[in-house]
C-alpha cells in the first residue's frame, strides 16, 4: 500500500509555477494575470505591516471558532441521534437543508439578520456541522456491537469500554470529518468575508483589491489564504492524528 499518495511535492509546486510564468509572459496583461514574481514582491510588502497580521488573525480566529463550535456540537448531536430515534429524525431535514443550500444563500440570509463582524463564524459552523454530524452518526452506526456486549457481560465500566472499544472505532471517522471540514470552513468563512466584507479581515482585502483592480495584491490575498488554510487544515489533522495514536497507545 502506498502512503501520502495526496503529498504536496516541491516538482509539482515548481512546475505549476513554471506554468503560471509561462501563461504570465504569453498573455502579457497585467490587469487578467500577473507573475509569480510580482506576487512575491507584492508578499514582502505585506508582511512587513501590522495590517496584515492582524487580518490573519481577525479571519483565524472566527473562521476557526466556527470550526470547533460546529465539531462539538456535531459530536454531540449525533450522539444524541445515535441514541434517541426521534431526535434523528427530528435533525434529519436540517442537516439535509445545510447540505443543499448553497454558501452563498446563507451569507447572504445571515447579512439579514447579523451583522458583518462575526459573519464567518455563523458560516464556518453551518459548513462544517453537517459533515462532523454525518460521519460520527456513521462510526456509532458502524460500532462492533458484539465487542461492546462482551465488554458489558464481563462487567468492563463505562468510561473503559468507551476508551477501549468505543473511541478506537469512531476515530477513523472523527479523523476523516475533521479533515474534510478544515478546508470547508476555510473556504465558506472568507467567502462569507468577501460578501460581508468586515473591516480588517482578509476577505475584506481581497474584495478590495478585486474593486481597485490592484491584481498583484489579489493574488497575493489569495496565495496567503490558500497557506493560512493548509496550515491551520494540517495543525488540525495532525493535532487529531497524535490524540488518535494515544487512545490506541492506551
Amino acid at each position: 500500500m502506498q502512503k501520502n499518495k495526496s503529498k504536496i511535492r516541491i516538482w509539482a509546486v515548481l512546475f505549476w509555477l513554471i506554468v503560471w510564468q509561462i501563461g504570465d509572459l504569453a498573455l502579457d496583461n497585467k490587469i487578467f494575470l500577473v507573475s509569480p514574481f510580482a506576487v512575491l514582491k507584492q508578499l514582502s510588502i505585506l508582511v512587513v505591516t501590522s495590517a496584515f497580521w492582524y487580518s490573519i488573525g481577525y479571519s483565524l480566529l472566527r473562521i476557526a471558532s466556527g470550526f470547533f463550535l460546529a465539531t462539538i456540537g456535531g459530536v454531540v448531536f449525533a450522539i444524541l441521534a445515535h441514541r434517541y430515534l426521534r431526535v434523528r429524525e427530528l435533525l434529519a431535514p436540517l442537516m439535509s437543508t445545510i447540505k443543499s443550500v448553497p454558501v452563498a444563500s446563507f451569507i447572504i440570509l445571515s447579512l439579514v439578520w447579523f451583522s458583518s463582524k462575526n459573519l464567518a463564524v455563523l458560516i464556518s459552523f453551518l459548513m462544517v456541522l453537517p459533515v462532523v454530524y454525518t460521519y460520527i452518526l456513521s462510526g456509532l452506526s458502524t460500532l462492533d456491537f458484539e465487542l461492546l456486549e462482551m465488554s458489558r457481560v464481563f462487567q468492563i465500566p463505562k468510561n473503559r469500554q468507551i476508551r477501549y472499544v468505543i473511541l478506537p472505532q469512531i476515530m477513523p471517522h472523527f479523523q476523516a470529518a475533521i479533515s474534510i471540514g478544515a478546508g470547508l470552513c476555510w473556504k465558506a468563512g472568507v467567502a462569507a468575508e468577501v460578501i460581508g466584507m468586515p473591516k480588517g479581515s482578509m476577505g475584506e482585502h481581497l474584495q478590495q483589491a478585486k474593486a481597485y483592480f490592484d491584481i498583484p495584491n489579489l493574488f497575493a490575498w489569495t496565495v496567503v489564504i490558500v497557506l493560512v488554510s493548509i496550515v491551520f487544515e494540517k495543525v488540525i489533522v495532525g493535532l487529531t492524528q497524535m490524540v488518535s495514536k494515544q487512545i490506541r497507545r492506551m
